[in-house]
């Protein structure tokens, strides 16, 4: 039987997607309570997810959305899968801890603040995925506007997302990309 690289190459790249969102899952969170959540887009959702993304650059940036949004989404679109990684936005309820700005969760939440932990969960977590693209060779960046993005769609209103897109090719689709937002 023949394989062509094409098809190994996609089947390769959600292994890796699949591993990624294992790593997510068992890294370390805050005061022990996981709040994270996974998801893979592929194909017509990763492509709802590029329009998304260049709806919300028109919307913020007007004509320079290409030197961001509009620039992650042609990557998103010439990736061959995206990975959401998310954090829900509650109190993790880690005592003592104060890195919010406030004494305490319930001082923070009475405020309207968010829990600095969202954010230490999320990046642990993302930093355990990418190691594990990493180390299948598989072309990554951790992209906030695809989080964003994410955000606004229907996934789930109340998780603080984090979006990596993934490709195999000849080159890396991250680097050289020419455009700079300001």
């Amino acid at each position: 039987m023949i394989y062509e690289s094409s098809c190994l190459e996609e089947k390769s790249v959600l292994s890796t997607a699949a591993r990624m969102c294992v790593a997510a899952r068992t890294a370390p969170k805050a005061h022990g309570r996981d709040t994270l959540h996974t998801l893979v887009l592929t194909g017509e959702d990763k492509e709802r997810l590029a329009g998304k993304m260049e709806e919300i650059g028109a919307r913020l940036m007007g004509d320079k959305m290409h030197t961001w949004y509009g620039r992650d989404a042609d990557n998103v679109r010439a990736a061959q899968a995206v990975v959401l990684i998310g954090a829900e936005r509650r109190p993790r309820g880690v005592p003592n801890c104060g890195c919010c700005g406030f004494k305490d969760c319930g001082d923070c939440t009475a405020h309207g603040g968010r829990c600095a932990m969202i954010h230490m969960d999320l990046g642990i977590a993302v930093s355990s995925a990418v190691t594990v693209a990493a180390a299948d060779m598989v072309d990554n960046r951790i992209m906030f506007s695809v989080g964003r993005s994410a955000g606004e769609m229907d996934y789930d209103e109340n998780v603080e997302w984090l979006g990596i897109p993934l490709s195999v090719s000849g080159k890396n689709i991250f680097f050289d990309r020419g455009i700079f937002h300001d």
